[in-house]
């Protein structure tokens, strides 16, 4: 019997379009001998494109009560993210659309371009109190697509306008496109921005995370934005055992030297359809350790691929995340960093015009 081993997708995370089973979309079983024919039937796999939609919600801000979070309300200007992480927790926000996790996530993109407006008329509203919004907890604030869209810019400029606090995480070194918007908001203290760095091995990113910045750009932009006074946060996240822990404490030594004073480390999660998703990439690229991988991430996650509970998804527990959590933490003194957190000011909040309405006071 011929067992072909399908090629890796090339420059994407998913390796196959993991159709979603939890909504009820039908599931086609094909052929066999058709699915070894198609090429020669239909010529060969035409390169996968990305796509955007612009959807026109009602509200931007979306509001949460989780109690192991440090933020209450966030915006996403865009759904799906063409940087592409296999690993990313987001992934199955796409099938409550009927859309992949897998491929359909990376390449089938929705920007929001109403953003910008419908938060002004969020924050104009009378009985609106301030708190940090927190930007990219879903998708990428910075994903390529910004570039065209500059929605990310549009939000932004409207915090600044309202002097209302706010937090980026990114993975991207296109944050530094908005270093003259992020300087002024951290002139007032309503800005703290994290870079998230999973390793310094580019081959690895680029089979991580294959549309994200490179680790050095994305330390080189944690630099520059030490420069520019910014409140800068690295977070080495996900820690994926076997794959990229070896990273920890070069990373954080990295991050010492460039005069960062916060650090995070976050294990790696495996909701719903990220979990099959992320053992098919590890059977593509890293067959030799897929085993080893699984076992640590069952042994940190009380037996089972992924631990939802509130603390403990962001809390593992046994002697690897013992172990992970020491070493972090030693390297973290070694390089001089501590625990900071940044407190941003609101109390200098004010509503911002809409409609041509100028404020009174």
């Amino acid at each position: 019997m011929d067992e072909r081993v399908a090629p890796p997708v090339s420059g994407r995370g998913a390796q196959s379009a993991q159709v979603p089973q939890r909504f009820g979309l039908n599931a086609r079983e094909t052929d066999g001998d058709w699915q070894d024919a198609a090429e020669a039937l239909d010529g060969p796999p035409v390169k996968l494109r990305t796509t955007v939609t612009e959807e026109h919600p009602k509200t931007i801000l979306s509001f949460n009560q989780s109690p192991d979070i440090p933020f209450d309300r966030s915006i996403n200007a865009y759904r799906g993210c063409e940087h592409g992480c296999v690993y990313c927790f987001a992934r199955p926000t796409h099938a409550y659309h009927d859309l992949s996790p897998g491929l359909d996530f990376e390449t089938r993109l929705f920007a929001k371009p109403d953003a910008a407006q419908l938060l002004r008329e969020t924050l104009a509203k009378p009985k609106y109190r301030p708190r940090p919004i927190a930007m990219g907890t879903n998708t990428d604030p910075y994903q390529p697509i910004e570039a065209r869209y500059r929605i990310t810019r549009e939000v932004l400029e409207v915090c600044l306008e309202a002097r209302h606090p706010v937090t980026i995480t990114t993975k991207s070194s296109r944050v530094l496109r908005d270093i003259d918007l992020l300087a002024e908001l951290a002139r007032r203290r309503l800005v703290a921005v994290a870079i998230s760095v999973t390793s310094l091995d580019p081959h690895l990113s680029g089979l991580l995370e294959p549309r994200a910045s490179s680790p050095a750009k994305r330390l080189a932009a944690l630099g520059e934005l030490v420069r520019a006074e910014i409140p800068a946060h690295i977070s080495i996240a996900p820690v994926i055992p076997a794959i990229t822990d070896e990273f920890m404490e070069g990373l954080i030594a990295q991050a010492g030297a460039l005069g960062i004073g916060s650090a995070s480390w976050i294990p790696l999660r495996l909701p719903h359809e990220v979990a099959p998703l992320f053992r098919e990439w590890l059977s593509v690229h890293y067959p030799d350790r897929a085993g080893k991988v699984m076992s640590i991430v069952r042994q940190i996650r009380s037996g089972k691929d992924n631990d939802p509970g509130f603390f403990t998804r962001m809390r593992p527990t046994g002697v690897w995340a013992d172990l992970f959590r020491a070493r972090f933490n030693l390297a973290c003194k070694r390089a001089g960093i501590a625990k900071a957190r940044f407190e941003l000011d609101c109390s200098q909040f004010r509503k911002p015009e809409v409609g041509g309405q100028m404020r009174l006071l």
